[in-house]
């Protein structure tokens, strides 16, 4: 399966990396194979993350305190938000297409 990511969840992602990498260098690549082997997992299991909200899953991150927010469309994995757990929680929900 294929993953698109919101255009939103696209910049947080990289703000992400960017922020851990001014932190200590190296760490904004640490996040991002952490991201990637995340997004492995879930193209080979679309259903492995738990349900958030309605038909939203979520898949937390081990080593960073993110969770990938995403659903399972019909023949692709649609990213919604890489969001940080100290975030207020439902903010992404306006993402969402009626």
């Amino acid at each position: 399966m294929k993953v698109f990511f919101d255009d939103l969840a696209k910049e947080e992602y990289n703000d992400a990396v960017e922020y851990y990498e001014f932190q200590i260098e190296g760490l904004g690549k640490r996040f991002k194979e952490e991201i990637k082997r995340a997004l492995k997992t879930i193209k080979r299991f679309p259903a492995i993350g738990a349900v958030e909200s309605g038909e939203i899953r979520r898949f937390l991150l081990h080593k960073f305190p993110y969770k990938i927010l995403y659903s399972i469309e019909h023949d692709y994995i649609y990213i919604i938000a890489v969001a940080h757990f100290h975030r207020e929680p439902t903010y992404w929900i306006k993402r969402l297409k009626p």
